[in-house]
């Protein structure tokens, strides 16, 4: 199975999933780029892949690539989001607070207009069309803003796997991951982290 690099979000899942299902025989091969899992995987090199939406659209366009299992079912509320700011931009509420606002804006304009969305997406990056954009938009449909308690429920049962797999040293409490004031701030309603 190709991955992306060792220690991505997609390396962790995979190998956990494999390791809970004692599945010895399966090896995955990480690459250090995305790029290099679809080139494996059109010339054969790989049977299979883990990764992001784009990874599979275009592995469907190139090979005819079909999803086997989808993202929920491998690990719900994949905790493959998140905005990482360091200690010192806490000093700066009002950057971080407006740069959530857009954050917040652009996550539901892509969930109500994703059509609209994706033609801008699709002009902005002048390297794939509309309906590629879309289409990754549709394998994986959570845009919000939100720490939903899925999310963080999900992100908390990543951590022991994380150390499981060596990748870190030590347990991490909720709180050394997660700061809640900012988002509350912005994103008062309830998550609409899974509405479609």
């Amino acid at each position: 199975i190709g991955s992306p690099p060792k220690g991505s979000i997609h390396d962790v899942i995979i190998n956990s999933a494999l390791k809970e299902a004692a599945l010895t025989d399966i090896t995955v091969k990480n690459f250090a780029w995305t790029d290099f899992v679809l080139e494996a995987l059109v010339d054969c090199e790989i049977e299979a892949a883990v990764g992001t939406p784009p990874l599979y659209v275009a592995a469907s366009r190139a090979c005819g690539a079909k999803i086997t299992i989808p993202p929920d079912k491998l690990w719900k509320d994949n905790p493959s989001y998140g905005i990482v700011i360091r200690k010192e931009l806490v000093e700066h509420p009002d950057v971080v607070l407006r740069f959530l606002e857009a954050h917040e804006r652009a996550s539901n304009f892509i969930r109500e207009k994703p059509d609209e969305a994706a033609a801008i997406v699709s002009d902005l990056a002048g390297i794939v069309d509309r309906e590629f954009v879309q289409e990754s938009y549709s394998v994986s449909p959570k845009y919000c803003a939100a720490l939903s308690d899925g999310f963080v429920s999900s992100t908390m049962a990543f951590v022991p796997v994380l150390r499981d797999l060596g990748y870190i040293s030590r347990q991490l409490g909720e709180e050394e991951i997660f700061e809640h004031g900012f988002i509350k701030q912005v994103h008062r309603d309830k998550p609409h982290y899974n509405i479609q």
